[in-house]
């Protein structure tokens, strides 16, 4: 399958390089580019496309407004972010707005190939450099309360509706940044009981993809960065 790709970037030259990188990848394909964050929305509404591959910083509408607007549809494609390394504020401000995933600029391009392979197949990615990181990093900052910033108290779980203890124990080990292997591994359940339960979270929680999981297990005090 042939995987309909959108460059959005506000400089051509990001844009025209990632098109020539990806011209001799023959299950991708470049069906159009947008240099703002509305014409990425627009796209998004007129043409079939799998995976829409968003900067952030864009005059104009940005990147992170960009993707709340396209994942309020039912039949959105994917947001695959490139972003640079000390992005971490709108990096997360983006993954709440709907994105799949992000990648650093600075990635090899078959890491960037295989990134929107992955987000157009369903799943989710985070660069390997900044995962937990991260989201750890946002839950440990401070709250702004009254013009005055206050350090966030650690959490204690609290259940979840709707689920099960197994599943709570999934959830929380998919917050700590453990791949299905892993889960198994650490459960002693196999690999396909783990992806189950990882695919019933999805479905119990409605939630998009495996890292709005990891931000849920962190925003309610499942994981903790302390």
């Amino acid at each position: 399958m042939t995987v309909r790709v959108v460059l959005v970037d506000d400089q051509p030259l990001v844009r025209a390089g990632l098109r020539v990188l990806m011209a001799d990848t023959p299950d991708i394909d470049v069906v159009a580019e947008a240099g703002t964050g509305a014409e990425a929305v627009q796209l998004a509404r007129d043409i079939p496309i799998d995976v829409i591959v968003m900067d952030i910083r864009m005059p104009g509408m940005d990147g992170i407004e960009a993707t709340r607007v396209i994942a309020t549809s039912p039949t959105a494609p994917r947001v695959l972010v490139l972003t640079t390394f000390d992005d971490d504020d709108y990096v997360y401000a983006a993954l709440r707005s709907g994105a799949s995933g992000f990648l650093v600029k600075d990635m090899a391009l078959d890491d960037i190939l295989m990134g929107i392979r992955v987000i157009a197949a369903g799943e989710a990615l985070i660069a390997p450099s900044v995962t937990r990181r991260l989201i750890a990093e946002f839950a440990a900052r401070p709250e702004t309360r009254g013009g005055l910033q206050a350090r966030r108290a650690p959490s204690r779980p609290r259940p979840i509706e709707g689920i099960t203890e197994r599943e709570r124990e999934v959830l929380t080990l998919v917050g700590r940044g453990m791949s299905n292997s892993e889960i198994a591994a650490h459960l002693y359940i196999s690999v396909a009981t783990a992806k189950a339960h990882v695919s019933r979270l999805l479905t119990k929680l409605d939630v998009r993809d495996r890292i709005h999981l990891v931000i849920l297990a962190y925003e309610t005090g499942l994981v903790t960065p302390y």
